[in-house]
């Protein structure tokens, strides 16, 4: 009977000790934030409240082929509640192909209320950006994507906030996908996904940069919805066209030049379209991971230390980020190769599923903080309410992405000077040619 015992323990250490790992850095701090944000839920029940007076503020569109989408984007900013006569738009156009000007022509002339300009600039969103903030006239510069609409308070509700906090130097809108558009999605995969796309949204905007613009230790605003005090913006080295990370090198750039918070605004809402398949995730996800490890290495310079893991929150996230994916990845292949070594394929099993049913149980977590910040907004809150089966899908859909933004990692140590664009199936096919050869090599190897 001892015997038995332990060996069925020496079998379980191997499972127990890297179930600590995600205990220890993401259950623990995971619970925490539950806890305060419940609390902070709780206390705070009231709205904004109308400011005496609405500063000029400059809304910044980058153009680029939006013919199909650009009138329904400034048509959200004229439906603003945000006093029209306050607004300057400003619409960019980097070298479009399309009928974007005519768009924009149409919108003058059904939107005349509104201060609509239209002006050119070299290829590139940076670029754009840029060109725009110094044609600006307003106090605040707000940049949103072409292919969203604003929710019809979030201006007001992001420059009440600015007004209401001086030392905020810029804030994030919280961005969602248009849900009327997965409802009317067909393609029943494609719906699924879709829905876990929503659902990753609202966990990491809401609840997620929530946790983090508490202590002021925003990673990324986003580069859909960003709104800046032009003061602080204006002190920084503006938008870097060299890197595909542009919105998280304003975020690292505007907290250390002004030296003020970098916040969400949880109550401004944009709403972006959904993701058109897999392969359009795939390289958006590999996009994101090399902008993330293109300003890491900028912005962390002498501090990269893992002594530094608790007094400096970007090794922390870089620890967790690509860290903690090398060591799930180590632990996935050893846990199988542990079948070759007699090791109990049931205690494997129980191994997978403990660690899955750790994660459900965080994401119970975040879904209970995100309905209860949803109660200003009754439309999203009851939609987000009816995606609770995601709670159970989005373990396997993250540790999916997870691989994604491993080979995002790959391809930025091999693709150092310009960006693949490869999709998924382009690197099948290539990664099959490669293994096909290789065996053939073998093979003629063993024949000599």
């Amino acid at each position: 009977m001892n015997y038995i015992f332990f060996s069925t323990l020496n079998q379980m250490g191997f499972w127990i000790t890297w179930l600590v790992i995600p205990i220890l850095v993401e259950t623990l701090p995971a619970i925490l934030a539950f806890a305060r944000i419940f609390i902070f839920t709780l206390r705070n029940h009231n709205s904004q409240k109308d400011l005496d007076f609405w500063p000029y503020i400059s809304i910044i569109v980058p153009v680029y082929n939006s013919e199909d989408t650009l009138y329904d984007c400034v048509q959200s900013i004229n439906q603003s509640t945000y006093p029209s006569d306050k607004i300057q738009v400003i619409l960019v156009d980097n070298q479009s192909t399309d009928n974007s000007f005519k768009i924009f022509q149409k919108t003058q002339k059904d939107f005349q209320q509104l201060n609509i300009q239209w002006m050119k600039t070299e290829k590139g969103k940076a670029r754009a950006l840029n060109s725009a903030i110094y044609n600006s006239t307003g106090m605040y510069i707000v940049n949103i994507d072409s292919d969203g609409i604003l929710e019809t308070n979030a201006l007001k509700n992001l420059i009440s906030k600015f007004e209401g906090d001086m030392t905020i130097s810029a804030m994030t809108g919280c961005i969602l996908t248009q849900k009327e558009l997965i409802k009317r999605t067909k393609n029943l995969p494609l719906k699924w996904l879709q829905r876990l796309e929503y659902f990753e949204y609202a966990q990491a905007f809401i609840s997620g940069r929530n946790t983090e613009s508490r202590r002021n230790h925003l990673y990324t605003m986003s580069g859909a919805f960003s709104g800046f005090r032009k003061e602080a913006l204006m002190k920084t080295f503006m938008y870097d066209i060299s890197t595909v990370g542009e919105d998280i090198d304003i975020t690292f750039q505007v907290r250390e030049k002004s030296k003020g918070k970098v916040m969400l605004c949880a109550d401004a809402f944009f709403f972006v379209d959904p993701i058109e398949s897999w392969n359009k995730l795939y390289m958006q996800r590999q996009r994101w991971q090399r902008g993330q490890i293109e300003v890491s290495q900028k912005f962390s310079g002498y501090k990269l230390n893992v002594k530094a893991f608790f007094s400096n929150f970007l090794v922390r996230r870089l620890i967790i980020d690509h860290t903690f994916l090398f060591l799930k990845t180590i632990w996935l292949f050893a846990s199988i190769s542990l079948l070759f070594l007699n090791y109990s394929p049931l205690l494997l099993s129980l191994s997978y599923l403990s660690i899955y049913i750790l994660y459900v149980f965080m994401s119970i977590l975040v879904y209970t903080n995100v309905c209860m910040m949803l109660k200003r907004f009754p439309a999203e809150r009851k939609f987000y309410f009816g995606l609770f089966d995601c709670v159970f899908l989005l373990p396997i859909y993250n540790f999916i992405l997870s691989w994604v933004r491993l080979i995002g990692v790959i391809n930025t140590e091999y693709f150092s000077s310009k960006w693949t664009t490869k999709d998924y199936k382009e690197e099948f096919t290539t990664v099959k040619k490669i293994v096909i050869n290789d065996l053939m090599k073998i093979k003629g190897d063993k024949q000599k």
